[in-house]
């Protein structure tokens, strides 16, 4: 398999893509940062220029390479997805490491005007939206919470109510009691701020002897 100077050049294209999204990722302190996201880029890069070279000197459709790259990305991705605490994480990485591979398989086909473009996007995305969210005040997620406090039906209706003091919904609620404890569990759903906000009110609470969230 003859090696041309280009691919050098298509490598050293990925690992700068790779790194621009990577070095984003490390600085919000991601699970998925630089070199890993270097290794996905120049990686998918790699076996894209292998397709090609193979479809030219044995035939075949180059192709197929290109959807085994999607499939081991997907299953890469789904491992960075986890639920903690009520709540599901991971999303934004996976779907980074899903759009570093395209990039990175655009630089590997020779697409460089593309690659880049898609560069710019994904940095417009994960850099400017997230303060755009923040100002339109769109940023959400659900949270469980399981609070345990004295068995009182107003400790109850009290937590209740500072949970909606803080502009978060409830979803459903339930209460365990005996004669001296009680747990009680709000599935939620809010901005960011406002749980983090009511998670500092609730742990001041000296009436409150367990919080999980």
């Amino acid at each position: 398999m003859i090696f041309y100077p280009e691919d050098f050049i298509r490598m050293a294209v990925a690992l700068l893509i790779g790194g621009i999204i990577g070095a984003e990722r490390e600085r919000q302190k991601k699970a998925v940062g630089l070199r890993t996201l270097i290794l996905i880029s120049v990686g998918s890069a790699i076996f894209t220029i292998i397709s090609f070279r193979m479809s030219e000197l044995w035939g075949g459709e180059p192709s197929r390479i290109a959807a085994q790259i999607v499939s081991g990305i997907g299953f890469l991705g789904a491992g960075v997805i986890l639920e903690e605490r009520g709540r599901v994480v991971g999303l934004t990485t996976a779907a980074t490491i899903w759009l570093t591979a395209a990039l990175g398989m655009a630089v590997g086909a020779g697409e460089y005007i593309l690659a880049v473009g898609g560069t710019g996007i994904s940095i417009i995305v994960l850099l400017l939206f997230t303060r755009l969210e923040e100002h339109l005040n769109i940023s959400s997620e659900g949270r469980l919470y399981r609070i345990t406090t004295k068995t009182s039906w107003d400790k109850f209706k009290e937590i209740k109510s500072l949970i909606k003091d803080h502009h978060i919904t409830i979803d459903s609620h339930k209460q365990e009691k005996d004669e001296k404890e009680m747990v009680c569990t709000f599935e939620t759903y809010g901005q960011t701020k406002h749980h983090d906000k009511l998670v500092q009110k609730l742990m001041a609470d000296k009436e409150i002897k367990e919080l999980w969230f």
